[in-house]
Protein backbone atom coordinates (compact mmCIF):
# COMPACT_ATOMS: atom_id res chain seq x y z
CA UNK A 1 0.00 0.00 0.00
CA UNK A 2 1.74 3.19 -1.07
CA UNK A 3 2.53 5.58 1.45
CA UNK A 4 0.35 8.78 2.62
CA UNK A 5 1.86 12.09 1.82
CA UNK A 6 2.72 14.21 4.96
CA UNK A 7 -0.14 16.41 5.77
CA UNK A 8 1.66 19.79 5.47
CA UNK A 9 -0.55 23.38 4.75
CA UNK A 10 0.69 27.16 4.44
CA UNK A 11 0.57 28.89 7.75
CA UNK A 12 0.39 26.24 10.55
CA UNK A 13 3.14 25.54 12.82
CA UNK A 14 4.31 22.18 12.37
CA UNK A 15 6.58 19.61 14.48
CA UNK A 16 9.00 18.46 12.93
CA UNK A 17 11.65 15.31 13.41
CA UNK A 18 14.32 14.13 11.53
CA UNK A 19 16.14 11.17 13.05
CA UNK A 20 19.84 9.40 12.37
CA UNK A 21 19.31 5.49 10.82
CA UNK A 22 19.65 3.03 13.33
CA UNK A 23 19.82 5.93 15.94
CA UNK A 24 23.01 6.23 14.68
CA UNK A 25 24.79 9.78 15.87
CA UNK A 26 23.88 12.75 12.97
CA UNK A 27 26.88 15.05 14.74
CA UNK A 28 30.69 13.69 15.49
CA UNK A 29 31.95 17.52 17.05
CA UNK A 30 30.63 20.71 17.70
CA UNK A 31 31.52 22.05 13.53
CA UNK A 32 28.66 19.55 13.04
CA UNK A 33 25.86 20.91 14.94
CA UNK A 34 27.01 24.08 14.12
CA UNK A 35 27.33 23.48 10.18
CA UNK A 36 23.48 21.88 10.47
CA UNK A 37 22.15 25.02 12.23
CA UNK A 38 23.55 26.79 9.21
CA UNK A 39 21.55 25.08 7.00
CA UNK A 40 18.83 25.50 8.47
CA UNK A 41 19.49 29.24 8.71
CA UNK A 42 20.24 29.70 4.88
CA UNK A 43 17.35 27.17 3.63
CA UNK A 44 14.62 28.35 6.40
CA UNK A 45 15.15 31.60 4.65
CA UNK A 46 15.28 30.38 0.95
CA UNK A 47 12.05 28.63 1.39
CA UNK A 48 10.14 30.90 2.93
CA UNK A 49 9.63 29.23 6.55
CA UNK A 50 9.84 30.75 10.07
CA UNK A 51 11.52 28.22 12.40
CA UNK A 52 10.50 29.17 16.25
CA UNK A 53 11.90 26.90 17.98
CA UNK A 54 14.73 23.51 17.51
CA UNK A 55 16.39 21.21 19.80
CA UNK A 56 19.67 19.53 17.78
CA UNK A 57 19.95 15.66 19.51
CA UNK A 58 23.01 13.30 19.56
CA UNK A 59 20.92 10.79 16.82
CA UNK A 60 18.09 13.28 15.84
CA UNK A 61 16.87 17.10 15.65
CA UNK A 62 13.36 18.87 16.42
CA UNK A 63 11.83 21.92 14.62
CA UNK A 64 8.49 23.81 15.16
CA UNK A 65 8.26 25.58 12.16
CA UNK A 66 5.74 27.64 10.15
CA UNK A 67 6.05 27.60 6.24
CA UNK A 68 4.43 30.51 3.90
CA UNK A 69 4.11 27.70 1.17
CA UNK A 70 3.00 24.61 0.20
CA UNK A 71 6.10 23.32 -0.66
CA UNK A 72 8.39 25.26 1.77
CA UNK A 73 9.24 23.00 4.31
CA UNK A 74 9.45 19.90 2.58
CA UNK A 75 12.19 21.64 0.06
CA UNK A 76 14.18 23.22 3.17
CA UNK A 77 14.16 19.67 4.78
CA UNK A 78 15.29 18.02 1.58
CA UNK A 79 18.01 20.60 1.25
CA UNK A 80 19.07 20.81 4.23
CA UNK A 81 19.05 16.96 4.28
CA UNK A 82 21.09 16.24 1.42
CA UNK A 83 23.69 19.16 1.71
CA UNK A 84 24.39 17.61 5.32
CA UNK A 85 24.75 14.07 4.62
CA UNK A 86 26.90 15.62 1.79
CA UNK A 87 29.16 17.70 4.69
CA UNK A 88 28.96 14.89 7.08
CA UNK A 89 30.03 11.82 4.72
CA UNK A 90 32.65 13.71 3.26
CA UNK A 91 34.31 15.21 6.61
CA UNK A 92 33.56 11.64 8.29
CA UNK A 93 35.11 9.43 5.19
CA UNK A 94 31.65 7.48 5.48
CA UNK A 95 29.35 6.68 2.50
CA UNK A 96 25.56 6.02 2.97
CA UNK A 97 22.60 6.93 4.39
CA UNK A 98 22.83 8.99 7.65
CA UNK A 99 18.87 9.58 7.99
CA UNK A 100 16.08 7.24 9.09
CA UNK A 101 14.12 7.25 6.13
CA UNK A 102 11.70 10.54 5.32
CA UNK A 103 11.24 13.29 8.09
CA UNK A 104 8.37 13.15 10.71
CA UNK A 105 5.86 15.59 11.01
CA UNK A 106 2.54 17.10 12.26
CA UNK A 107 0.71 20.32 11.93
CA UNK A 108 -0.66 21.58 15.56
CA UNK A 109 -3.50 23.83 16.50
CA UNK A 110 -1.61 27.00 17.27
CA UNK A 111 -3.80 28.47 20.27
CA UNK A 112 -3.42 24.86 21.47
CA UNK A 113 -0.31 23.19 21.40
CA UNK A 114 1.89 25.69 19.88
CA UNK A 115 3.84 26.68 23.93
CA UNK A 116 3.13 22.72 24.50
CA UNK A 117 5.02 22.07 21.63
CA UNK A 118 7.90 24.77 22.52
CA UNK A 119 8.33 23.36 25.87
CA UNK A 120 8.42 19.55 24.79
CA UNK A 121 11.37 20.89 22.00
CA UNK A 122 13.01 22.26 25.13
CA UNK A 123 12.88 19.82 27.32
CA UNK A 124 14.10 16.81 25.15
CA UNK A 125 17.68 16.76 26.61
CA UNK A 126 16.19 16.49 30.36
CA UNK A 127 13.98 13.67 29.46
CA UNK A 128 16.77 12.02 27.18
CA UNK A 129 18.61 12.70 30.75
CA UNK A 130 21.72 14.49 28.81
CA UNK A 131 21.13 17.81 30.84
CA UNK A 132 19.64 18.94 34.45
CA UNK A 133 17.92 21.68 32.77
CA UNK A 134 17.41 22.58 29.64
CA UNK A 135 18.97 26.12 29.88
CA UNK A 136 22.35 23.75 30.65
CA UNK A 137 22.22 22.57 27.06
CA UNK A 138 23.50 24.66 23.96
CA UNK A 139 21.75 23.31 20.85
CA UNK A 140 18.46 24.42 21.13
CA UNK A 141 16.30 28.05 20.84
CA UNK A 142 16.02 27.69 24.45
CA UNK A 143 18.36 30.57 25.36
CA UNK A 144 17.18 32.65 22.75
CA UNK A 145 13.30 32.90 24.39
CA UNK A 146 15.80 33.41 28.00
CA UNK A 147 17.17 36.01 26.73
CA UNK A 148 20.93 34.53 26.93
CA UNK A 149 21.57 34.70 23.09
CA UNK A 150 19.86 36.11 20.07
CA UNK A 151 19.74 33.20 17.43
CA UNK A 152 19.85 34.14 14.02
CA UNK A 153 17.37 31.19 13.26
CA UNK A 154 14.82 31.52 15.21
CA UNK A 155 11.49 33.23 14.32
CA UNK A 156 9.48 34.24 17.25
CA UNK A 157 5.81 33.17 16.93
CA UNK A 158 3.31 36.14 17.44
CA UNK A 159 1.74 34.11 20.53
CA UNK A 160 5.13 34.18 22.29
CA UNK A 161 4.72 37.74 22.19
CA UNK A 162 1.54 37.63 24.02
CA UNK A 163 3.65 36.43 26.90
CA UNK A 164 4.26 39.63 27.99
CA UNK A 165 4.51 42.88 27.48
CA UNK A 166 8.47 43.53 27.55
CA UNK A 167 11.54 41.63 26.82
CA UNK A 168 11.83 40.57 30.75
CA UNK A 169 8.09 39.37 31.07
CA UNK A 170 8.33 37.57 28.18
CA UNK A 171 11.18 35.66 29.23
CA UNK A 172 10.16 34.95 32.98
CA UNK A 173 6.98 33.95 31.69
CA UNK A 174 8.03 31.58 28.95
CA UNK A 175 11.05 30.43 31.23
CA UNK A 176 8.38 29.33 33.93
CA UNK A 177 5.93 27.67 31.57
CA UNK A 178 9.24 25.16 30.61
CA UNK A 179 9.64 24.85 33.95
CA UNK A 180 6.33 23.39 34.61
CA UNK A 181 6.82 20.90 32.30
CA UNK A 182 4.62 18.89 30.56
CA UNK A 183 2.93 15.75 31.92
CA UNK A 184 3.29 11.75 30.18
CA UNK A 185 -0.29 12.32 28.36
CA UNK A 186 0.70 15.56 26.63
CA UNK A 187 4.34 14.28 25.90
CA UNK A 188 2.63 11.10 23.93
CA UNK A 189 0.25 13.47 22.20
CA UNK A 190 3.07 15.15 20.73
CA UNK A 191 5.33 12.19 19.97
CA UNK A 192 2.43 9.97 18.72
CA UNK A 193 1.17 12.84 16.46
CA UNK A 194 4.50 13.69 15.33
CA UNK A 195 5.31 10.08 14.42
CA UNK A 196 2.23 9.18 12.58
CA UNK A 197 1.61 12.33 10.69
CA UNK A 198 -1.57 13.10 11.99
CA UNK A 199 -2.86 17.01 12.90
CA UNK A 200 -2.96 17.73 16.72
CA UNK A 201 -6.05 19.41 17.99
CA UNK A 202 -9.16 19.84 19.11
CA UNK A 203 -12.31 18.35 16.85
CA UNK A 204 -13.38 21.82 15.20
CA UNK A 205 -10.10 22.50 14.10
CA UNK A 206 -9.18 19.08 12.85
CA UNK A 207 -12.47 19.23 11.00
CA UNK A 208 -11.63 23.02 9.27
CA UNK A 209 -8.83 21.09 8.44
CA UNK A 210 -10.00 18.63 6.48
CA UNK A 211 -11.93 21.09 4.71
CA UNK A 212 -8.14 22.60 3.16
CA UNK A 213 -6.92 19.31 2.28
CA UNK A 214 -7.36 16.02 0.10
CA UNK A 215 -4.90 14.16 2.38
CA UNK A 216 -6.73 12.24 5.49
CA UNK A 217 -5.79 14.46 8.43
CA UNK A 218 -6.65 12.36 11.42
CA UNK A 219 -7.08 8.44 12.01
CA UNK A 220 -10.17 8.36 14.18
CA UNK A 221 -10.66 12.32 14.86
CA UNK A 222 -9.52 15.39 16.80
CA UNK A 223 -6.05 14.48 18.92
CA UNK A 224 -6.89 14.78 22.88
CA UNK A 225 -6.58 18.60 24.06
CA UNK A 226 -4.62 19.30 26.54
CA UNK A 227 -3.19 22.27 28.64
CA UNK A 228 -0.21 23.52 30.12
CA UNK A 229 -1.85 24.80 33.15
CA UNK A 230 0.60 27.77 33.67
CA UNK A 231 -1.67 30.40 36.05
CA UNK A 232 -1.99 34.18 34.86
CA UNK A 233 -1.42 32.65 31.22
CA UNK A 234 -4.26 31.40 27.98
CA UNK A 235 -4.79 27.88 28.83
CA UNK A 236 -3.20 25.82 25.76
Amino acid sequence: MARQPRLTLPGYPHHVIQRGNNKQAIFANVADYRVLLDLLEENAKKFDVAIHAYVLMSNHFHLLATPQTLEGLPKMMQAVGRRYVRYFNDTQRRTGTLWEGRYKSTLIQTDRYLLACMAYIDLNPVRAGVVAQPQDYPWSSHLHYLGVRVDRLITPHALVWELGNTPFAREAAYAELVQLGLNPVQQAAITQATLCGWALGEADFVADLQKRTERRVAKTGAGRPFSVNKPGLKTL
